[in-house]
Order: C-alpha cells, then structure tokens, then sequence
C-alpha cells in the first residue's frame, strides 16, 4: 500500500501539482487505510489466529479475575476427568494390553481346556497341548506360562521368588529380546531336568546382582538346585500372567523341582498347564477355535481314557480365566460407567457456573453488543474461556489419573511374600480419548450458556444492567442442568447402597468352615530340600508342638488352604457301581488332610467317620466325601462302604463331610474329597490352629514361628493370619468397588449440592424486589422462607424421581458384583431418596433464610 501511495503522488507531481498536495490527494483516491488494512488482512486469513490469540489472553486475564470461580471450576474437570482417565487406563493396562513390552497383544489367545458338565474352564496337559500345536495351522506359535514359586538360596540371605515355567519358544512368541544374554534355545523344554537354565528379570538383576553385566553364565539356585541364568529381560517386561512381576523364567523341563506332585509333561491326565497361542496374521479367533476343535476330537478318540468328554476353547486375552485380572474386569466395567456418570455431573455443574459467570457479566456484555461486536464474536469469545478451563482441567486430570496409576495394587494384600500388581497403562489411545473427551464434552457445556447470552435482547439488558433485573433469565436450563445433577447422584448412591450392602451380606456369608478362631500358615519343605522321611518326622513333630502352645484347642494339616491361588487337585476319578455316559469323564476336587481337620476348621461331619492316626501310610486307602459328590453319585444310597478311584487307587469311603466354598463365597458347592495325608503326603502344607479366642489367635504368630524354628530353624512359614483375613482377601474387587463409588457418590452429591445452592442462591438475588414488595404486603418471613425452599425442593423432587426410574432399569449392569442384594432393593431406594432430600433441604436453607431475613424497604430500592 505504501508503494502504491508514493507512485500515485510521483505521477500527480510530475503532472506539476505540489508535493504535500499530490500526497493527500493519493491518499484520499486510496481510502482508508486501516480499513483496508483490515480486510487485506482478513482475506489473506491470519487475522482468526490474532483473534483468537487476543480471546486467549482475555479469557486468562478474565478467569485470573475471579480466582475462585476458576480453581473451583478446574478442581470439578479434574475430578471428573481425572476418574475417567484413571479408569481407561487401569482398563488397558489390565485388560486390552495386559502384557506389557509384548507385540500384538490382539493376536494372542489363551488355550484353555473345557469339561462336558462342568462349568468354567480347566489347565490342559502338556502332551494335549503339545498335540494341539502339531495338528491346527491357523497359530503362528503356541506356548506354555505356569505360574510357580521358588526359594532363592546362596548368598547372605534367602527370598521367595515369583516365576514361570514356560517353553522354550515363550520369549520368541512374545516377541521380548532379552537386554543381556540369550532366551531358550529349541528343545530345552524337554527331558525332565534336562536343561537348569533361566532367565531373569531385570528388577532381580538390579536388587540381587547389582546390574553386574557379567551376570550371565553365573548360577543361582532355585529351591537348592543350580540353575545357569542365560539371560536378562528389558526393564518393564513383567511376564504373562496378570497381577504378578515376574523374577524369574525357566523351561518346562525344570517342572518337577519346582513342583513336589512330580514330573507331568509326560501324563496326559495331569492338567496343569496355561496355554496361549499367537494367531497368524488375518486369522480370527473362530477360524482358530475350527481347528482346535478337530484336534480335540481326534484327542478324545485317539486318548479315550484321558481325553473323553473333554474339549478345548479358544479365548481372547480378555477372557483369559487364569490370572488374578478377572477379578477386577467386573469392577472396571462399572468403574467405566461410573465415571463416565461422573463426568457428565461434573459438565452440568461446569455449565451451571459458566452461565451464572456470564449473568453477572451481561452489562459487559450489553456493551460490547451495543459497541457492534457480533453475537458470534461474543459466543466466541465465552466459549474460548471455556476451552482454557477444560484444557487446564483435562491436564490436571491426567496428572491425577497418571499419580493412580499403581493404586489399585495397593488394595491387595501381599500373596507368599510378593506384591500384587495393577499397573495402569498411558498409552496413545489413553491420551487421545482423554484429550478428545475432555475439551469436547467441556466445551460443548460451555456452548450452551455461551449461545444463551448472546441471544439476550440488547435493550433488556442494559435495563438489567441498571436494575439488577434480567429479562429472558435461563431458569429453565439452571433448573434443568439441576436435575440432571441430581438424578445422577441419586444413580451413583444408589449403586453405592447396593455394593456396600451386598459387600457386607458378602462377608457375613457362611463358607461352610469357621473364619473366627482358627490361624493358617504354610510351610514348603519341598522347597528347603527335605526328602521324604524329613517331610514325615517335621510335619508330625510340627503337629505336637503346635498342639502344645498355650490356647490351641486343635492343630491340622492340608495341602490345599481353601480361598487361595494354589488349587486345589483336581483329577479323574472312577466311581465303583457307576457308569458314566459316552462322552461323560468325571473328575473332583480333592485335599490331602491330617485328622482333626474337620474339627479344626468346623466342618460338620454328617455320617461315617474322621480319619484318624489309623489310616497310616501302610493301611488300606480311605476317603471322605463332600456332600454334593455323595448327592451325584449316590442320590438314593449312602456312599459309606462304597469305593473310589483317583490316580489309580480305589479307596473305601469312610465318611461324608458337609460342603464347604473353597474358591469364592459366591460359588456353587463343589464335589471334593478328602484323603489322609500320611497316605498322599505333600511336602507343601498348610497348618490350621483353633483357639478358644480371636484375641488369643492374632497373638498366635510368635509361638507357631518359633514351634517352626524348634524343629529347624532354617525352615521359615509362609504369612501367619487368620481365616477370617484369608477369606476377606477374596473380596478384594468388591472393597475396590465400594472405595472407588464412597468417592465417586460424595464428589457427586457435593456438586449437586453446590449446582442447587447456586441455583436456588441466584434466584432469590434476582427476585429480590419482588421478595420485598411480598413483605411489604403482608408476607410472613416463614412463609418466604417455604417459597424459596419449594422452589429447591421442587427441583430435588424431580431429579429425585428420575433418578430413581433411571437406577431401577439400569442398576441390574452391576451384575456379579451383587450378592443376595436385589438390583431394585426398596429400602436402599427410599434411603437414598431421604439422603438426597436431606442434603437438597440443606443446600436451599441458606439462600431461603436469607430472603426471609430481607428489609423490605432496601429490597424495593433495588
């Protein structure tokens, strides 16, 4: 423009008119400069971004005005963002992506064995699995991961260790390198201790070897057997089985040291192992079940004795049933709709403040329309102060949700010495649906009251601005944000109610063993190198000492401790009289126990009788049943006198016992029978003590380690508790459930509190003159006082009832996470109804009392 300027005066001064003269007339033939500035500006593009850096910095300046308004509105996104975040990636680091470090985990399916009528799913044999591998071609790789644990001697102290027995493949699989050294090579999973090499963890190489690099071709000796550490694994790679870190691998032809029951990977009967699978690439999980499918048949018909009824399934990672993540997917399925519950409750409030900000700001506003800003500048505007909010709250709720993302762990008490891991996963997904979720749902709530000033008529306003009165008020979408807060918080307290109830009626389930009185520890003596003859002299030289200690009325011992992660046996057994169907294999449970058992751990004994020092090792086999095998075998009969057959050897039944819930309160009674433990000794046992007292069993720990240490001192027990503590430990995602919604509810409840109060606070200010001219004719302060507080109340009333027809259809998604608690239960209802009541009435007092306490003669001057 300014070239444009001097050629025009050049022209008109060689024309011969004055210099000062040609320069006006140039620039009164060009026009305004500024204007045309103005638009050149626009039409090249750049000025939206000048706009929106100046709305940037106005809405800054504005919000650093009204601090409080400002920390309270990033304080309620953070919250409700934060809850959601958390949520999702507690959700991808334990269920979409469970394995961290590990390539296409989409891939991956766990191979898992089925039995015709019994529910759920069982381990495979390492020869079916093996079979598997060989006959389907729809897998890139099949591969074994059994949890097991090991006591690391040598050096200056020994520690209990956490690994897996795997196959030789198991890292290739995963596609996991080890940093230092190697992974197992082919055919180092067969021969039965032919290969006593490991990997381990990059968290043991730094704790027990001081990251020496030098670590690998040296020995460590798992359960007093040297093993050659081959390898060390990336930093963060935590292994294949959900809730564990892994310290240690080791092939499967190292199973019998870890395992006192004996070498397995040539029994077809012995199911023990996890398999997993990797698809091939564009193969689905359907086209991979097919084959296993044919496969398992061929196995039934080729292995009848083993393999008949029995048939293999193919599941998503999700699915996965052997790991401790199945007992979170439920509670991470309500989390999600809780949060997201509470991030619509947290929007509405968001709306609620922004709109009672711009009503305080209508005169600026007023000006800047008449002044000739454009309706679109000013929604603009607003909704730009509403993009810095969410942008601050959706930073500070993935810094919350990324300082929780390890919180989870800390609910579960530590297992045989190792801690429980729930890692949250931040990945690129986390972080987009965050970001996306944050800004839009936040900036959508702003648009709202942002499009609704702007639509208030100009001269209404600045009459407004004058009279402190305002027309087109947006009472009907206050109210209305209101009762969506309120109904809300009547749904997330009313799935509080049901989960505490239920968790409650949970613990005070009878599991058909006494939880009171009774102390339970451990010993391994598999694991500190006893032979056989040790094992007996220990475990009875254990049963007399403890039965010597002060308050100890009974001792027992068991190989399996009900409510634990190691199973209990499970195998084939023959009934004798009984024909199973063609496609029938029937198995039990089973415990090798000492007498006293059931007397110990009061378990009614309903026929027959206990074993006793009798049934030596030497003396003909016995067994005690379950009431529910008795039902199923013997329906009509009494089982006593009848025979049994497990692991090849027929047993007399001697005694029928009442059921017992041995894995979860929530189960089924299952079929179990009991052998004695002089006849099936276990190296591993637990030992039960009954006192005559809680005080005296919490106080109980000291004698029984120091019983332990009598017989050897190099013998350590596992945890010391009581069976009470040991049964609560299995409601671990219940209690979760019950903290995360106690939040949740309360963060609720407060903002449908502050969203009423403001509400209800806002309209007596607005309605002050009219407050005052009702004094002024006669209006009793009590009956202001009920005018204000029907207003509140109305509003509470229909959130109320909303809330309460949405939590009638919806509570039922709760669903296992209930227990003997009716998803529609009346009384929670109804209480939940006062409490929502009662904390509206609370919220409508103040603001009520206030507008009986007016003057009538200062509010009509208002």
């Amino acid at each position: 423009m300014k070239d444009h300027l001097e050629l025009d005066a050049e022209e008109m001064v060689a024309a011969g008119e004055p210099r000062r003269a040609a320069d006006l007339h140039a620039r009164q033939r060009f026009g305004n400069v500024g204007v045309i500035h103005e638009e050149t500006r626009e039409a090249w593009g750049s000025l939206w971004l000048e706009r929106f850096e100046h709305d940037v910095r106005f809405g800054f300046r504005v919000l650093c005005r009204s601090p409080v308004f400002s920390i309270v509105a990033v304080v309620c996104l953070a919250l409700g963002i934060g809850a959601h975040a958390a949520v999702l990636s507690w959700t991808e680091g334990i269920v979409r992506h469970p394995f961290p470090l590990v390539r296409d985990q989409d891939e991956l399916v766990a191979v898992v064995g089925t039995a015709k009528g019994a529910s759920g799913y069982d381990e495979m044999s390492w020869p079916d699995f093996m079979d598997l591998a060989r006959g389907t071609s729809a897998f890139s790789s099949f591969f074994v991961s059994k949890i097991t644990g090991a006591t690391l001697t040598g050096g200056d102290r020994a520690e209990s260790l956490v690994g897996q027995l795997v196959t030789a493949n198991y890292f290739e699989a995963l596609g996991v390198r080890p940093i230092l050294g190697r992974g197992f090579l082919p055919n180092e999973d067969v021969g039965q201790g032919a290969h006593p090499v490991t990997v381990i963890s990059y968290r043991l190489w730094q704790d027990r070897f001081a990251g020496n690099p030098r670590v690998v071709g040296s020995t460590i000796r798992y359960n007093g057997v040297p093993h050659t550490i081959i390898g060390v694994t990336p930093e963060g790679f935590l292994g294949t089985f959900v809730g564990y870190a892994m310290q240690f691998w080791t092939p499967a032809s190292q199973q019998a040291v870890f395992d006192p029951s004996g070498y397995k990977l040539e029994d077809r009967t012995a199911r023990w192992i996890e398999g997993f699978a990797r698809l091939k690439s564009g193969v689905g999980i359907a086209t991979g079940q097919a084959q296993i499918d044919a496969a398992a048949r061929r196995l039934a018909a080729e292995f009848p004795d083993a393999d008949r009824g029995r048939g293999v399934r193919v599941l998503s990672l999700q699915e996965n049933p052997f790991d401790n993540a199945k007992t979170l997917k439920p509670m991470l399925r309500v989390g999600s709709l809780v949060a997201i519950l509470v991030l619509a409750i947290v929007c509405a409030n968001i709306a609620n403040l922004l709109l009672v900000r711009a009503l305080a700001r209508r005169s600026e506003l007023s000006v800047r329309r008449a002044l000739g800003a454009s309706r679109a500048r000013l929604t603009r505007q607003l909704v730009t102060e509403g993009l810095i909010l969410a942008i601050v709250g959706t930073a500070a709720g993935l810094f919350l949700a990324y300082l929780s993302r390890n919180v989870l762990g800390l609910f579960f008490a530590p297992r045989g010495g190792a801690s429980l891991v729930f890692a949250a996963d931040f990945n690129a997904r986390v972080l987009t649906t965050t970001i996306a979720i944050g800004l839009g749902s936040t900036l959508i709530f702003a648009l709202a009251p942002a499009i609704h000033m702007t639509r208030l008529d100009l001269a209404s306003a600045i009459r407004a601005a004058a009279t402190s009165a305002v027309s087109g008020s947006p009472g009907h979408l206050r109210a209305a944000l209101v009762v969506v807060q309120v109904c809300l918080s009547v749904l997330l307290l009313t799935s509080t109610g049901l989960v505490v109830t239920s968790l409650e009626r949970l613990l005070a389930a009878d599991p058909g063993f006494a939880t009171t009185n009774v102390v339970t520890t451990g010993v391994n003596l598999f694991a500190a190198g006893y032979d056989t003859a040790r094992v007996h002299r220990f475990q009875d030289e254990l049963l007399q000492r403890t039965r010597a200690i002060g308050g100890v009325s009974s001792v027992a011992l068991a190989r399996s401790l009900p409510f634990s992660t190691r199973p209990y046996d499970n195998g084939q057994i023959m009934i004798d009289g009984y024909q199973p169907s063609k496609d029938e294999q029937p198995t039990a449970d089973n415990n090798a126990i000492s007498p006293d058992y059931f007397h110990t751990l009061g378990i009614a004994l309903l026929s027959g009788r206990d074993f006793t020092t009798a049934d030596a090792e030497t003396s003909a086999p016995v067994a005690i049943v379950s009431l529910a095998l008795a039902q199923r075998y013997w329906p009509n009969d009494s089982p006593i006198g009848r025979r049994l057959r497990s692991r090849g050897s027929w047993m007399r039944i001697v005694g029928v016992v009442a059921d017992m819930k041995y894995r979860s309160l929530t189960e089924s009674p299952g079929m179990l029978f009991y052998v004695p433990l002089t006849q099936r000794r276990s190296p591993a046992v637990n030992i039960f003590l009954r006192t005559s007292s809680n005080a005296v069993a919490f106080g109980l720990a000291p004698a029984v380690v120091s019983a332990m240490h009598a017989i050897d001192p190099n013998v350590s027990p596992y945890e010391i508790l009581t069976l009470r503590e040991q049964v609560n430990r299995w409601t671990s995602a219940q209690r979760i459930l019950v903290t995360l919604l106690g939040i949740f509810s309360t963060v609720a409840l407060f903002l449908a509190v502050i969203g009423l109060y403001g509400t209800i606070a806002y309209m007596v200010s607005q309605n002050t003159r009219e407050l005052g001219l009702r004094m002024a004719l006669g209006a009793k302060p009590a009956q202001l006082l009920a005018l204000v507080m029907s207003s509140g109340m109305r509003m509470t009333l229909v959130g109320v009832l909303v809330g309460v027809a949405v939590a009638l259809g919806t509570t039922r998604l709760l669903g296992d996470l209930l227990f003997e608690v009716s998803p529609r239960d009346p009384t929670i209802l109804v209480g939940v109804s006062v409490v929502m009541a009662v904390a509206a009435g609370c919220a409508c007092l103040i603001p009520a009392w206030r507008a009986s306490r007016l003057d009538p003669a200062r509010a009509l001057r208002v």
